[in-house]
């Protein structure tokens, strides 16, 4: 499998996909691709904006995107993709409508196949087993947790240390400890923003100039930078 699984797409006071797009590049390779663009974490904003938007950020490094809402049938479109680019937005939304339009399972089994997969945020959530460590409220009822189950791990997005000063409420890890107090035998990563991983066959890296924080129940938080071993994150 190919994967490239993205914390966000925005840094502060940067353009739109701008800060990842050459790993992009790098990940598609020179020759031109066409990719299926699957928007469905779009909630306040159209399919074809967010579309235009991902396309024009595409076209700098030589590569497109075409967004599955343009075709009559999904899961044809999904059958014929040479590469599948989820975007982000609301999980609970984009699990819906993936799982809707029946397209879920074959979304992994293509990328199993070799068809490589670039997620951002929910784009990089939906591909571990469960959406259940997303951040986003659940605005609808996904008919089911389960999702593409492309990494053995789960994944939190945007992965925050502060807690903000005067706030009550759980920080992130504390609701990261309640994850896997009731999933024992699952690793967490706790991916910041800026920060990547990027799955070659049996490799497992991260890109960026940040840690990110493993979690596991019954073990100390860890924090593993760019270069060290992430392999154990693999094995079943």
């Amino acid at each position: 499998m190919r994967l490239l699984l993205i914390s966000n797409s925005t840094n502060p006071g940067e353009a739109y996909l701008d800060y990842p797009k050459y790993n992009i590049k790098e990940f598609l390779g020179e020759k031109p691709v066409k990719a299926l663009f699957i928007p469905y974490a779009a909630v306040t904003f159209s399919y074809d904006e967010y579309e235009k938007k991902v396309n024009d950020r595409f076209k700098e490094i030589g590569h497109s995107v075409v967004s599955i809402h343009h075709y009559d049938d999904p899961v044809k479109a999904v059958e014929e993709a040479e590469a599948i680019v989820v975007g982000g937005g609301n999980t609970w939304k984009l699990v819906r409508m993936l799982r809707d339009n029946k397209i879920i399972e074959l979304i992994g089994k293509r990328v199993k196949q070799g068809v490589p997969y670039i997620g951002w945020s929910a784009g990089s959530n939906v591909a571990c087993p469960t959406l259940r460590t997303t951040n986003d409220m659940p605005i609808i009822d996904p008919k089911g947790f389960d999702v593409a189950n492309l990494v053995p791990f789960q994944i939190n997005p945007h992965y925050l240390d502060t807690h903000p000063e005067n706030h009550g409420g759980e920080t992130r890890e504390d609701r990261i400890r309640e994850f896997i107090t009731e999933n024992q035998d699952i690793y967490v990563v706790g991916l910041r923003e800026g920060s990547m991983l990027n799955l070659e066959g049996d490799e497992l890296k991260l890109i960026g100039k940040k840690t990110a924080r493993i979690f596991k129940y019954g073990e100390e938080p860890r924090e593993l930078k760019t270069g060290d071993d992430f392999s154990f994150l693999l094995k079943k």
